[in-house]
């Protein structure tokens, strides 16, 4: 049935080849920081505070690393990692929300640097966001990313079985589908099939599980375009099809990796969910869900929610690559 499903998305995701839309404009949109989401969020949450990098000693920091190229577009990633590199490393690669318009791979450097300061080799990819290409170019990035960590892991004494992604909202959604589209060519590059992505651990920060679910805000276009609408290019009316095949719900199997849920107060920004885990236990997968009540959706960007949300990831981790 999956291969059926994939071949049918094949034959509609090829009629997207060279088709325009108006959410393309090539200019970069800063409508979404840290910085724009505290202050928006402060207004109901008048005790957070924004957490910004932190200068740790016994962490090597290196940026604007190239992983991949398309055409002239140089595609980067950062990375944190203990000054002294220990051997069988496990790795984390983080991918920054932004409803796939916004944001950019320094969001969670904070995170990084923190779980880093744990012993993680964490990587922070930038991807291709709406403005400059549509559904699926930035899974792709997300892929070539992985494969790029995969294929420097000795460099960074990273064990292959031990390689985690982690995502906030949109970055959550790809920390997801990279976790239920594992070795499927038609998500990756054609000069990389053949090679491994596999996923051994999924981390989704109040990211959707399904852009089709009646828990799914996306595609309202009522009052403006949804952040999803623009990466389609397509309203979900007009091609329902794709809105439901990139949905990770619709992949998961009994490949689908250990999954651990950090999820805000609102519903919305984690639809699916609750069916994601019922599959997973299906497969007798493990998962874990850590809500936090009262919790704004960019709760891991703010304290008092930052420490807990490091501490959580650290313990599921510690639990998978035990």
């Amino acid at each position: 049935m999956k291969l059926v499903i994939l071949i049918f998305f094949c034959m509609v995701f090829g009629g997207l080849q060279g088709q325009s839309y108006v959410g393309v404009t090539g200019v970069a949109d800063s409508s979404y920081t840290n910085e724009i989401a505290f202050e928006k969020t402060r207004k109901t949450h008048s005790n957070i505070k924004l957490v910004k990098p932190f200068q740790l000693a016994n962490i090597t920091e290196k940026y604007d690393i190239i992983y991949d190229t398309i055409g002239y577009r140089k595609l980067k990633l950062d990375v944190f990692h203990p000054s002294t590199l220990k051997t069988d490393n496990a790795a984390i690669i983080i991918f920054h929300g932004g409803g796939w318009r916004s944001g950019n791979k320094t969001q969670h450097h904070p995170l990084a640097q923190q779980l880093a300061n744990k012993g993680y080799v964490c990587f922070t990819p930038e991807y291709r966001l709406s403005t400059e290409a549509l559904f699926p170019a930035a899974v792709l990035d997300a892929k070539a990313a992985l494969l790029w960590v995969r294929n420097n892991a000795k460099k960074y004494q990273i064990n292959p079985d031990k390689i985690a992604v982690l995502g906030f909202s949109a970055g959550g959604e790809l920390a997801a589908f990279l976790g239920t589209t594992q070795n499927i060519p038609l998500f990756q590059r054609k000069n990389s099939i053949g090679s491994s992505t596999k996923v051994n651990a999924v981390i989704d920060i109040d990211g959707t599980l399904s852009f089709v679910h009646t828990e799914s805000g996306e595609g309202n276009d009522t009052n403006g375009t949804s952040a999803a609408t623009y990466w389609f290019g397509y309203t979900k009316k007009e091609k329902p099809f794709l809105w439901k095949l990139a949905s990770p719900l619709q992949h998961v199997d009994k490949d689908t990796p250990p999954t651990l849920f950090l999820n805000s107060s609102v519903t919305r920004m984690h639809a699916g969910r609750d069916d994601y885990v019922k599959l997973l236990k299906r497969y007798g997968t493990y998962t874990e869900i850590r809500s936090f009540n009262n919790a704004p959706h960019a709760f891991c960007l703010f304290k008092p929610w930052f420490d807990q949300t490091v501490q959580q990831i650290d313990q599921f981790l510690l639990k998978v690559f035990r």
